[in-house]
């Protein structure tokens, strides 16, 4: 074919190449580069299949030869899913950071046993419910605590049977926990019925009580029912 009445083209010479040429020129170059620069052993997305054909792992597409995928990777479509990898790990990298370590001291001491203790079943005698005349029942308990930690205030409180985790939960059952340093805690299993608080126990029968100078700890509650 004669080029040399094209536009800008010289005699002897091939004719200036249209875009389609220019275009195959450059990702031609660009293979080139790519094969001296790029270690494709070390691509992490690059996967060869059963027919001998390459795959980009992060993009999806498919590529007859190294020199194809390679000018794949130089593109825009791959530079920008590696953009949002990058973003999508170092936000995932941000979450798993663990948490820094509580600041809060724990507390240790040297237990020294159990402390002596009295629980006396009790009834409310003014009170009168159902046609059998049944009184509400509660409880007295009384901690004996001579070595107590100088300070410190005996504490008290119920706890579920889902909350403890010494025994197999059973629902017909609640505990009654008492603790005071430095001696070991108690817990006493009792019926899983409503307890009144103090608050509300009009009549006085709920109370609680320490007494600093003979160390003793004592309280009372009633059932509601």
């Amino acid at each position: 074919m004669d080029y040399q009445n094209r536009v800008g083209s010289k005699f002897g010479g091939g004719g200036v190449a249209g875009a389609s040429e220019t275009n195959i020129d450059r990702r031609e170059r660009l293979r080139k580069l790519a094969l001296e620069t790029i270690d494709l052993a070390k691509d992490p997305y690059i996967l060869r299949n059963h027919l001998g054909s390459l795959e980009c792992r992060l993009c999806l597409t498919l590529h007859t030869n190294e020199g194809s995928y390679l000018a794949h990777t130089q593109g825009k479509k791959h530079q920008t899913n590696l953009a949002r990898r990058a973003a999508r790990d170092m936000k995932e990298t941000s979450l798993s950071i663990a948490p820094p370590p509580n600041t809060v001291q724990q507390r240790s001491f040297l237990r020294i046993g159990r402390p002596g203790y009295r629980v006396t079943k009790i009834r409310d005698p003014e009170s009168v419910e159902g046609e059998g005349g049944q009184r509400l029942e509660g409880l007295l308990v009384q901690f004996h605590l001579p070595q107590i930690k100088e300070g410190v205030i005996p504490r008290k409180r119920f706890m579920s049977a889902w909350e403890q985790k010494k025994e197999a939960p059973n629902k017909n059952y609640q505990y009654l926990v008492v603790a005071a340093e430095p001696y070991e805690t108690v817990a006493f299993r009792i019926p899983a019925r409503e307890i009144l608080n103090e608050e509300s126990d009009w009549r006085g029968w709920s109370w609680t009580h320490w007494d600093k100078e003979t160390k003793q700890f004592s309280f009372q509650f009633m059932f509601a029912e």
